[in-house]
């Protein structure tokens, strides 16, 4: 029921944290279709596209793996934009927002978990360096401060997205689904593509 789903942010901020430290262990996945899945995939993305934007920073892989590396940020970043998409045309399912009559969010409740999912990508990776034995004690300080404001940063934001469903609910504000159209990865669309296939 639409009355509940500003209880679900918390259990996604949740899931998205356990998420992280659970695909840190054992192989990603993710898979399904409804909300919960949406969000579970969408951070499944963003996993996989943190991990391999560490990668392409690397300078002694050799030129194949970067350039694989690169590939595969393009791929997964169409597809956790792809899953933007979906969170929100599921979130307007659910929530029914008010077609007029009231002020558009410009930023989707899709895009604030989005969002959400990157912010538990950093907290997780920044309490690591606040545990590393190998580092100096200014680095480990500089990480604990940085820790503390992504966390309140990922707490304020959540709250953000709760009052913004909650806004959407009772017709104060409300949203629509904001399509990216990327351009990139689309052989009709990105000339160096079509150009390429026209002359061969």
């Amino acid at each position: 029921m639409p009355e509940t789903i500003t209880d679900l942010i918390p259990q996604f901020v949740r899931l998205q944290s356990d998420l992280t430290a659970e695909w840190h262990s054992s192989e990603p996945h993710a898979a399904g279709t409804n909300l919960t899945d949406l969000v579970r995939q969408n951070h499944y993305f963003n996993f996989m596209l943190w991990h391999e934007e560490d990668i392409a920073r690397r300078d002694d892989l050799g030129f194949e793996r970067i350039a694989q590396a690169k590939r595969a940020i393009d791929r997964y970043n169409q597809l956790r934009n792809n899953f933007i998409e979906e969170m929100d045309k599921a979130l307007i399912h659910l929530l029914m927002p008010a077609l007029s009559g009231c002020p558009k969010n410009s930023e989707t409740p899709g895009m604030m978990l989005d969002r959400l999912s990157i912010l538990a990508l950093k907290e997780f990776h920044m309490r690591e360096e606040t545990q590393r034995s190998d580092a100096t004690a200014s680095h480990v300080e500089n990480c604990q401060t940085k820790l503390v404001r992504i966390v309140k940063q990922r707490g304020d934001l959540a709250d953000c997205l709760s009052e913004l469903i909650d806004d959407v609910l009772a017709q104060r504000r409300t949203f629509a689904v904001y399509y990216q159209f990327k351009m990139y990865n689309d052989p009709a669309l990105n000339p160096q593509l079509y150009g390429a296939s026209e002359k061969s």
